[in-house]
């Protein structure tokens, strides 16, 4: 294991992203916070070293290849390697709207940061993951992107709809799972899984926490949880699985 934890999150300026920053700088990695405005990203940062916590800061925008491409220089130039990458940047465009009448323009929206943006910011990070003994990447997911409790009656995403980013997050689960096998068949020591952080309390999606929070959804603690310890846990060599913190997933 590398002497130090250098870990990037994307989207770690609010919400759940800014709880893993946080709980993982605890836990005494060296954490990267990634933002898509860096002002903003700052600003974070300062609020957690209000909190005895510090972090760095790298202007990350996963709509932006130069951005993206700039990012991993930086981390290159200043650490030299990267332990763990957490995708969490995601954001929903098309909630509630009828996938008969559906926007085209929402759902590229969908696909462009819950998809392309994924692919875009790993492809830029992948090399970097390579010169570490024991590499993560964890991809934040989300049960809404699984087929199997889209049809499961008894499922709490079973009445969501929001296809676009549904269809995203399906894409990016089966993205997690053929770059697990990739690594896997080349022997190489990166681990690749999606985690479902539930329905959290965040301004996700637009909705204010309290109304999150009325229809059902968790703490931002809670919704970062597995994320947490899956990347704290580095004896744990499981690739290509999609979990929570109550279990296993369907895919």
């Amino acid at each position: 294991m590398d002497k130090n934890i250098i870990t990037l999150v994307t989207g770690g300026n609010r919400g759940m992203g800014l709880e893993i920053v946080r709980e993982l700088a605890k836990a005494g990695q060296t954490v990267i916070l990634g933002s898509r405005h860096l002002s903003n990203g700052q600003e974070a940062a300062e609020k957690l070293a209000d909190e005895g916590i510090i972090v760095d800061v790298v202007a990350l925008d996963v709509n932006n290849e130069e951005s993206v491409a700039k990012a991993a220089k930086e981390i290159a130039d200043q650490y030299g390697y990267l332990t763990s990458l957490i995708n969490n940047a995601g954001a929903v465009f098309d909630f509630r709207q009828k996938p008969s009448e559906i926007d085209l323009k929402d759902v590229r929206k969908d696909f462009e940061v819950n998809y392309f943006g994924l692919i875009s910011v790993t492809r830029s990070m992948v090399p970097l993951l390579k010169k570490s003994s024991n590499a993560k990447i964890i991809n934040v997911s989300s049960m809404m992107g699984s087929k199997t409790e889209a049809l499961n009656p008894e499922s709490e995403v079973y009445h969501a709809v929001a296809v676009g980013y549904q269809s995203a997050k399906a894409a990016a689960n089966m993205y997690t799972v053929q770059l697990a096998k990739e690594f896997k068949k080349e022997n190489l020591p990166i681990t690749v899984n999606a985690i479902d952080p539930g329905i959290v309390a965040t301004e996700f999606g637009g909705a204010a926490p309290e109304q999150v929070t009325a229809m059902g959804g968790k703490p931002v603690a809670f919704g970062v949880a597995r994320t947490v310890e899956l990347a704290t846990d580095f004896d744990n060599k499981a690739t290509a699985t999609f979990s929570n913190t109550h279990g296993v997933v369907a895919w």
